[in-house]
């Protein structure tokens, strides 16, 4: 934090005017100080920043995005749009954005408010508040597109740093964040009335049930609620009793601050946690924030609903707040937002609001009813309460700067027409413009919503959800607290009975409240100013204005989601919370349509803004990119090993000795294989094992190749296709049983080919009786390589006769080796005689060690990767992602033989039937010579018929893979050449940086025993 913002706490505010001197939950007994934009002020245990403010009498917390408008509060939750804080406990521990409606209080606390400079009260940006008339919705895809030059000088500079709310931190966050994945019958996501029911019918069943609620506290609505009874008893006892029934079982898990985010498929939700945030000396060992990865039987949304703002002129000043909020940070925070309040109302809440905050103290000056006849209990109170009650009036207008100082009231006629505006001062404007059910997470599942005129809004969708869950109290459209806590209560015997519990007795919750009222407006209200120069906010984060919305009707933007991206309406932090239905009214009446023809926007998750650090978990630092070793890597690097990273593997590239460059040694290294033995680790192969009945139809399905007929104890190299017909991965696959087999893949391939196969078994193959396990750390590979490997091996194998008649090359068996269980396969990436030794990692060693004991008689020679890769390309063993790059097929590098000819499908086949699949002039793999035998290739090195041609040049293809080769004498290289293999013995040239070109001669790509006798050398 800057010095000039450094709270002095000694100097703390304790005189609190707008406290109320008792009530609430909060506990007056435990005083907090903390500081905003530097100065410093006292609350007490309980408040969040914006009650604590409040209770100084501080509403401007912001400003607007766009216009830079001073913002107040609006709301008292998760719906906030203007009251965005950044908080820092330190360089590493700043949060932005966060909204100041949910930052508990803790002692220390420090936060600052965004967007302005170069203070809260004085900000220059305010400028642009002038300048309104000329930047309405859309100005910038006007604005920026000429001249063009200036796109990348000014345009692009000035946007981003204009853009943002807060700054995001530049230190690195110390805190830890943990994930966990949790199974449960029932998921109760809110812990209002209709969760608290929903959660005790599940309870009661005995199942496995999670409670979560993104508050500090469980009760929703009951935490504000001091006059309603339940079964007997006022509403706070209730709840206390419930809380306590509930923390009884130990089958149920309470999770408050836990805010589910996001609803994805087969019931997997996710919930994030806020486990210190809310402490002033965290303990390190807790996690500073916990995902939740949950997947339940049934799932029970008791959300609840959102109040509605009312879209009038000058709607945004500091102090004009939503009916409920109004009454929350009165009941449950024991704050009265003002002394002299107008209440604008198409809803009971607000007389609700009216009535509280008179017997609170608090002046009211009018009720502006925008209903000519409103009924109902709150209306019936407050007329007889004598509070100022005016019907069929609509707000024209506010005014004030740094906070309201007045409301403009005019009354409306039948016809629409304003008239007889009368001023009122007021320091406080209260909007109940109804309620809007919370269906994010509803509508995240891909379940359907539907338009219910009762109610004027969305609501959960006739049919039955796309997946295994209900909505029930204010979410599903049922107003008040006696149809929250029965719906609530049926949903959750519902959701339990569905996840295989018991029925429970259905309890009669016997309530003495006010009846839920659906009364609304949604759009603009009448007014009798000018509509060119009035502005009515829709979205308050982000200065949408009514105007904005009408205009891009009329620029040809009807589509709601068309309009929303122009305008920028709900795409504030807040989602549209406050936005969406205000902005779906104003469309309806700008096009003369009902809300259902003008549709709804899209829910996406997260549900609020989500700290990355949730998604990360522990993967950070080492772990987010953790480095592999294999069990003989330390042996490796104590030989003088050099390493390269493969993936995440770390791999010995080649073994230098005194005085040897990488090309000696991978020299000596070649000759050593080539005329005696080399030993080679690779344990970084990608394994995966298929089991199961229909293994082999799963295989067949999988690769081009045929296994139905591969007998058990032999090999094949298997070629993977992506769909659209291009080589995606290969390697050698071992039948262990008639059910079994042992699939290898290349190293980066692994996760990914397991990924693949798992998703065509669980989206395509259902029906196919197979398990995918992945094997890769639970085997270590030992290649034994070259003439002496046989005669190296025999003396340390049991159970398998390594005879060539009985172990032929593409064979596997299981036995023992040194006494350790072992899959030895007889397979070569070298075109030598070769095994491959696969040993439990524990062991690897041990068994490595007593091999290259025994093969120093023989002259071994450890060898690695680079040695490898050119042993290979000597034989014509492509490498894929080396030799392939995603748009190879089969054919283009030689492997036309792998394909069944007799298989009818397989992933992939269908596109190999493509005419462009089978062009003549694709890309084929082929070996190159140098024409002068000594100039080693550049690999991704162009090749074209002639470099003088004219540019730009027409290129035939690339290398890709070159080598010096020490068996052969003379440098090898293969490539890809348009329609290569009808070209053999032609010469082309191959573009070399600075040195012109070189002549090349197109050979077979197979350079060294084509015959494969060597596989057999006894």
């Amino acid at each position: 934090m800057p010095d000039s913002l450094a709270p002095d706490f000694t100097a703390a505010t304790v005189n609190e005017p707008f406290r109320t001197p008792s009530g609430g939950r909060i506990d007056r007994a435990k005083p907090v100080t903390f500081s905003f934009d530097g100065k410093a002020y006292s609350g007490v245990a309980g408040d969040t920043l914006a009650s604590a403010l409040l209770a100084h009498g501080v509403h401007l917390m912001g400003r607007s995005f766009k216009y830079h408008r001073p913002r107040g509060v609006m709301t008292a939750g998760s719906d906030e749009p203007n009251a965005l804080v950044t908080v820092s406990r330190d360089a590493g521990r700043t949060a932005p954005n966060l909204r100041a409606t949910q930052v508990e209080l803790y002692e220390g606390l420090s936060a600052i408010s965004q967007n302005r400079f170069p203070s809260l009260g004085f900000d220059v940006g305010g400028i642009n508040d002038r300048f309104a008339a000329l930047l309405p919705a859309g100005f910038y895809y006007k604005t920026f597109m000429w001249p063009r030059s200036f796109w990348d000088r000014v345009y692009e500079p000035v946007i981003r740093a204009s853009a943002g709310l807060g700054k995001v931190p530049t230190a690195p966050d110390p805190d830890r964040y943990l994930q966990r994945h949790v199974h449960c019958e029932v998921l109760v996501i809110g812990a209002g009335p209709a969760g608290l029911a929903a959660a005790l019918a599940a309870a009661e069943s005995g199942l496995r049930v999670i409670l979560c609620d993104e508050q500090n506290e469980f009760g929703g609505s009951l935490l504000a609620d001091t006059s309603s009874l339940i079964a007997g008893k006022p509403a706070q006892v209730w709840l206390a009793e419930t809380l306590a029934e509930l923390a009884g079982y130990s089958h149920v898990t309470l999770l408050p601050r836990t805010t589910g985010f996001g609803y994805y498929p087969h019931n997997h939700v996710g919930l994030v946690e806020r486990v210190t945030d809310h402490l002033a000396s965290p303990d390190g060992a807790q996690p500073r924030e916990r995902m939740w990865q949950v997947r339940a039987r049934e799932v029970v949304l008791a959300t609840g609903a959102f109040e509605r703002p009312l879209t009038f002129p000058e709607n945004d000043r500091p102090g004009i707040l939503l009916a409920d909020a109004a009454t929350t940070y009165l009941n449950r925070y024991g704050v009265k937002p003002g002394k002299r309040a107008v209440i604008a109302a198409a809803n009971d809440s607000g007389y609700r609001a009216a009535l509280a905050l008179a017997e609170a103290g608090v002046e009211i000056a009018a009720i502006a009813d925008l209903r000519r006849a409103p009924s109902g209990t709150g209306y019936d109170a407050a007329k007889r309460a004598g509070l100022p009650i005016e019907t069929g009036k609509t707000i024209a207008g506010t005014s004030g700067k740094m906070r309201v100082d007045g409301a403009s009231i005019a009354s409306v006629g039948e016809d629409g027409t304003v008239w007889k505006t009368q001023d009122i001062a007021c320091d406080l404007l209260l909007m109940a413009g109804g309620w809007t059910p919370t269906l994010h997470l509803y509508s995240q599942s891909l379940s359907k919503l539907r338009w219910d005129d009762t109610v004027q809004a969305y609501v959960p969708g006739a049919v039955a959800a796309s997946q295994a869950l209900r909505a029930a109290g204010a979410a599903s459209g049922a107003y008040g607290l006696e149809a929250a806590l029965s719906t609530g209560f049926k949903a959750g015997n519902d959701a339990a009975v569905a996840a295989g519990g018991d029925a429970v007795t259905t309890r009669v919750f016997v309530t003495v409240c006010p009846a839920g009222d659906a009364s609304t407006f949604l759009g603009a209200l009448p007014h009798n100013r000018d509509a060119n120069r009035v502005r009515a906010f829709v979205d308050f984060q982000n200065d949408s204005t009514a105007k904005d919305l009408k205009l891009a009707v009329r620029e040809g933007f009807r589509s709601v989601e068309h309009a929303k991206r122009y305008t920028t309406t709900g795409m504030a932090t807040d989602q549209g919370k406050t936005s969406n239905m205000p902005m779906l009214g104003v469309m309806a009446q700008a096009q003369g349509k009902t809300i259902p023809e003008i549709g709804f926007t899209t829910f996406r998750p997260p549900f609020t803004p989500t700290t990355f650090g949730n998604f990360a978990g522990a993967a950070r630092g080492d772990l987010f990119d953790p480095i592999r070793r294999t069990a003989i890597h330390h042996w490796a690097e104590g030989e003088g090993a050099v390493f390269e990273d493969v993936g995440q593997w770390k791999r010995a590239r080649y073994f230098p000795r005194q005085g040897e460059d990488m090309h000696a040694a991978v020299a000596r290294e070649c000759k050593a294989v080539r005329g005696s033995l080399g030993i080679f680790d690779a344990s970084t192969l990608g394994k995966i094992e298929v089991v199961g009945p229909d293994a082999a139809e799963f295989m067949n399905r999988m690769y081009v190749n045929p296994w139905t007929k591969l007998g058990v104890g032999r090999c094949r190299y298997g070629v993977m296709l992506r769909e659209d017909g291009f080589v995606y991965d290969d390697g050698v696959v071992g039948r262990i049983a008639e059910d079994r087999f042992h699939v290898t893949t290349t190293t980066g391939g692994a996760a990914s080919v397991l990924n693949m196969m798992e998703d065509y078994l669980q989206t395509e193959w259902p029906d196919l009786n197979v398990w995918l396990t992945s094997a890769t750390e639970q085997w270590a590979v030992i290649a034994l390589q070259g003439p002496k490997a046989r005669e190296v091996l025999a003396p340390f194998v049991e159970g398998i006769d390594l005879s060539p008649a009985a172990f032929p090359h593409m064979a596997i068996a299981e036995g023992r080796i040194c006494g350790v269980k072992t899959r030895l396969f007889r397979v070569s990436f070298t075109g030598e005689l070769g095994f491959e030794i696969n040993v439990p990692p524990s062991e690897a060693r041990r068994v490595w060690e007593a091999l290259y004991a025994e093969g120093r008689k023989h002259g071994i020679t450890p060898y690695g990767t680079e040695t490898m890769h050119v042993l290979r390309a000597e034989k014509g063993f492509i490498i894929v992602g080396q030799e392939t790059d995603g748009t190879a097929t089969p054919d283009d590098v030689g492997l036309t033989w792998a394909i069944g000819k007799a298989k009818k499908d397989f992933v992939g086949k269908r596109s190999l039937t493509r005419p462009g699949m089978m062009e003549s002039k694709r890309k084929q793999l082929v070996g190159l010579l140098s024409a002068d035998g000594r100039t080693v290739l550049e690999e991704g090195a162009q090749i074209v018929a002639d470099p003088r041609q004219p540019k730009p040049m027409t290129v035939l293809g690339h290398v890709t893979s070159s080598y010096m080769s020490a068996a052969l004498g003379h440098p090898i290289a293969l490539a890809l050449v348009e329609a290569g293999r009808s070209r053999m013995g032609e010469t082309l040239q191959v573009l070399v940086p600075g040195r012109g070109s070189v002549a090349v001669k197109l050979v077979s790509p197979v350079f060294y025993d084509a015959e494969g006798a060597r596989l057999d050398v006894v």
